[in-house]
């Protein structure tokens, strides 16, 4: 398998949906601005996507994928779909009961996430969470089906399927806000609608692969069987492991509530235009690096397991690092041409502008963490990450307490770059520590190329931020054709500046 072909695959699908992404909250900042009601949304949404990013792509994807690999690999086909079954049961029963409980206690989980938020906004965001909560379970089970279309190499439908999510919501946006009060209700409306979708569209995918779940009644026979016996085991310290993480968004959200109102959905706007590379890189080589190392890990191959990972941080480095460029230096003008659009203002753009750098100092880290983590997740060693992050847990919101004072919104942001660089360094540190990753020769003069391209990039994209027009008054189509092609510009300069030093696409092939 050519894993860069892979990983360009998932590229492009996940681009089509970061786009569709986009789009979405283009629609939401034109329709609804930002403001205590799109707070109000993005608090009650942030909670299924908590228990998403926990407990499915994050703990069971770590503890599932490898064990199902390495069944694969040396077992037979009927146990391989045993152990499918057995766990899509206990998975099933276990994400019913809590999607009922998240309902029952949808106002508890609002306090705790975002208690500032104005009463009428408040009771918002617990009637949306209700109606959303039950979306935790259908992108579980997503999931789940992701995990085995990538175990069989299959990246298309896991790649494309968030977009099915965006375009639900668009749709139910256009139809439905004028039939609903307050008009914001009809985003969960969508949600729900996206959830049924994505999980619709993965079947006949398994089914091609002969690979089906097969969920069954009896949940006490599921959860004493040994495969679910062993992802439970693994998925423990991975849990606490991705639990880190989310208790910190949960912790900045209740910041960021008691702001001034439309801080959260500042930082949801920011977070959107992160998301752009953190997905299209980070996602894609993670997903196509966790099943790859898993196998040479089962293989004993130390050799082909440190090649995987010396070929991800460099293919992470000469795309990564020109992204986090582009959202520091051309910030503003970004925000500008695809936000600045009926109710969110100029005082919105300089606010989501101000998150959206801070988050650029810490881009390349983001990236980097979905290429180093998988490296412990593939040899099953879930409880350093978890040391790690529990660390970094606590530097992020000691950091908070000195730059939410001082940035308001964009402190918050600024703290888990920060968080997200040291996340990466101590990752880093113990992979070679362990004798995991050994790099390979060059990396001295490649990284001095690569810096050295970043120059005519930065000139330009520093130059059109500072020398042209971005505010709505000079037109929406203008501001996106200037936006757009001083990007497209940047590129080409990027690219030609990279192949005078010597760079051949033939270099990032890596076959399995």
């Amino acid at each position: 398998m050519n894993l860069l072909k892979a990983a360009s695959t998932i590229s492009l699908l996940t681009l089509t949906s970061r786009i569709t992404g986009l789009v979405r909250e283009i629609m939401v900042a034109t329709y609804f601005g930002a403001n205590a009601w799109t707070d109000a949304f993005n608090v009650a949404f942030r909670l299924p996507n908590l228990l998403r990013r926990m407990f499915a792509e994050g703990a069971f994807s770590q503890a599932f994928v490898p064990l199902l690999s390495q069944t694969r690999q040396t077992q037979s086909e009927a146990q391989t779909q045993e152990l499918i079954d057995q766990v899509s049961t206990a998975l099933l029963w276990i994400l019913a009961g809590i999607s009922l409980a998240g309902v029952l206690l949808s106002p508890v989980l609002v306090w705790l996430t975002a208690s500032g938020l104005h009463p009428e906004a408040f009771d918002a965001a617990v009637w949306m969470t209700r109606l959303m909560f039950p979306y935790a379970g259908l992108i579980s089970l997503v999931a789940l089906s992701a995990g085995i279309l990538n175990t069989w190499k299959h990246f298309a439908v896991p790649a494309v399927t968030p977009a099915l999510l965006n375009l639900a919501i668009i749709g139910a946006a256009v139809a439905f806000h004028k039939l609903v009060h307050p008009p914001i209700f009809a985003l969960a409306i969508g949600v729900m609608i996206g959830g049924v979708v994505q999980l619709a569209v993965q079947w006949p995918a398994l089914r091609r692969y002969a690979v089906v779940p097969r969920f069954r009644l009896s949940f006490v026979k599921a959860w004493r069987s040994e495969g679910v016996h062993r992802v439970v085991k693994q998925m423990l310290p991975a849990s606490l492991s991705v639990s880190v993480a989310q208790v910190s968004i949960v912790i900045n959200t209740q910041i960021a509530s008691h702001l001034h109102p439309g801080s959260v959905s500042w930082l949801a706007y920011a977070d959107r235009l992160m998301e752009f590379p953190t997905a299209i890189l980070g996602v894609a080589l993670g997903s196509v690096l966790l099943p790859s190392l898993s196998r040479a890990s089962a293989a004993q191959d130390s050799a082909q397991y440190s090649k995987l990972l010396d070929w991800g941080l460099r293919l992470t480095l000469v795309l990564a690092l020109p992204s986090a460029i582009a959202l520091l230096l051309f910030a503003q003008p970004l925000v500008s041409m695809l936000f600045n659009y009926g109710r969110f203002d100029h005082a919105d753009v300089l606010a989501t502008t101000s998150a959206l750098r801070a988050y650029g100092i810490g881009l390349l880290a983001l990236i980097g963490i979905k290429i180093l983590a998988p490296g412990f997740y593939a040899r099953q060693d879930l409880r350093t990450p978890v040391k790690i992050a529990l660390v970094v847990l606590a530097c992020t919101q000691l950091m908070n307490l000195l730059f939410v004072p001082w940035l308001g919104h964009a402190g918050l942001a600024l703290a888990i770059s920060i968080g997200a660089l040291l996340n990466a360094s101590l990752l880093f540190r113990g992979l070679r520590k362990r004798g995991m990753y050994q790099p390979q020769p060059g990396w001295g003069g490649y990284a001095r190329r690569i810096a050295l391209a970043q120059l005519p990039l930065a000139g330009v994209l520093l130059w059109g931020a500072q020398n042209l027009p971005w505010d709505r008054a000079h037109g929406d189509l203008t501001r996106l054709g200037m936006g757009l092609g001083l990007l497209a510009v940047g590129a080409v300069l990027y690219f030609a500046t990279l192949a005078l030093l010597g760079f051949r696409l033939r270099q990032f092939i890596h076959r399995e």
